[in-house]
C-alpha cells in the first residue's frame, strides 16, 4: 500500500470539493500569469524597440506599440555603430566576453572540482577550517577586492586586457565551485575511494575514473552559474578595462550617439539585447538540469 501511495503525486491543489478545486487552481495560474507578464513586458519593451524608427520613438515614447518595423537596427547595432569613439558596433566587445566567460568559466570549474575532491574525500588536518576560508570569498563584497586586484593585475602587467578579466573571474569563482563541489561530492560513498585505494589506485586515477564520471550534474550546476555570472558581471570590467578591452557589458554603457550626442534608443536597445542573449539562451537551455544538479543527493 505504501509503494502505491509513493508512485502517486500529491497535489495539494486536489483536496476538498470539484469546485473549490478549480477556484483554487484558477487563482493560483492567474498569480503565475500576472508574475511571468511582469517579468517579460520589459523586455517585451525592449524588443519591440529594437524594430521602430527613432523618430517614432521620439513622437510616440518609449512604450508604444510600433507603427514601421525595420531589423536594419540590428545589424547597426552589431557593425557599425559607435561606442566609446569606435565605430565597430557591439561586435568587439562580444568577442570579448566571450574570451572572459569561457576560459573563466572551464578554469574555475576544474579548480572547483579538484578542491571538492580533495575537501570531501581526502581529510586532512585543518581541511574544515580551510573550507572555511576558501568559501569566505563567497559572502565579501567585490568592491573590497579592488585595490588588491588592481594591485596584482599591475604586478603582472594585465592591466586593461581580457587576460586580467579571466583571472580575476577564475580566482573570484574558486568559492562558489568550491562550495558547489564539495557539497556534491560528500554524497558520494566512501566505500568507492576505499575500495580504489585497496586496489592501488591513486589520487589522479579515482578523480578520473570515480569522480569525474559522477560529475556531469555538478558540472552543469557551476557553469551555468559562473558563466552567467561572469557574462553578466559590470564592475571588474569597468574598473579594470576600457576601450576595445572592455566586455560588453562595461561597453554599452559608452554609448557616444556616433558622436552627435543624440540617443539612438533603438540601437541601444538591440545593443542590450544582443548583450543578454548568451546568458537568456544557457538559461532556456539548461534551467532545468541546474534545478536537477542543486538537488541531486539532497534526498536518499
Amino acid at each position: 500500500m505504501a509503494d502505491v501511495i509513493a508512485h502517486h503525486e500529491f497535489d495539494p491543489l486536489s483536496t476538498g470539493s470539484p469546485r473549490r478545486r478549480i477556484l483554487s487552481k484558477s487563482a493560483v495560474y492567474a498569480l503565475l500569469i500576472v508574475f511571468a507578464v511582469c517579468y517579460l513586458l520589459p523586455l517585451l519593451i525592449i524588443f519591440l524597440n529594437t524594430l521602430r524608427p527613432l523618430q517614432e520613438i521620439v513622437r510616440t515614447g518609449f512604450i508604444a506599440w510600433p507603427h514601421e518595423v525595420s531589423a536594419q537596427y540590428w545589424g547597426e547595432a552589431w557593425g557599425s555603430f559607435c561606442i566609446g569613439g569606435t565605430c565597430e558596433g557591439v561586435s568587439r566587445f562580444f568577442k570579448n566576453s566571450l574570451m572572459m566567460a569561457i576560459p573563466a568559466t572551464v578554469f574555475s570549474t576544474a579548480i572547483g572540482l579538484v578542491n571538492g575532491y580533495i575537501l570531501s574525500k581526502w581529510r586532512f588536518r585543518g581541511a574544515d577550517a580551510l573550507f572555511g576560508l576558501v568559501t569566505l570569498g563567497v559572502f565579501l563584497p567585490a568592491q573590497m577586492t579592488l585595490l588588491p586586484w588592481a594591485f596584482v593585475l599591475g604586478k603582472l602587467g594585465l592591466s586593461n586586457s581580457i587576460a586580467g578579466l579571466v583571472l580575476i573571474h577564475t580566482v573570484q569563482g574558486i568559492s562558489f565551485t568550491t562550495l558547489f563541489c564539495r557539497n556534491y561530492f560528500l554524497n558520494v560513498p566512501d566505500d568507492l575511494i576505499k575500495a580504489a585505494r585497496i586496489d592501488g589506485a591513486g589520487f589522479w586515477r579515482i578523480f578520473r575514473r570515480i569522480i569525474l564520471p559522477l560529475s556531469p550534474p555538478i558540472i552543469i550546476v557551476t557553469v551555468i552559474w559562473q558563466f552567467t555570472g561572469i557574462w553578466n558581471e559590470f564592475l571588474f570590467g569597468a574598473v579594470f578595462t576600457s576601450g576595445d578591452h572592455q566586455p560588453i557589458t562595461s561597453a554599452i554603457v559608452a554609448f557616444s550617439g556616433s558622436g552627435t550626442g543624440e540617443r539612438h534608443y533603438n540601437v541601444e536597445a538591440a545593443a542590450v539585447i544582443m548583450a543578454a542573449l548568451p546568458p537568456l539562451f544557457i538559461y532556456l537551455v539548461g534551467g532545468k538540469y541546474f534545478v536537477r544538479g542543486l538537488t541531486q543527493g539532497a534526498v536518499k
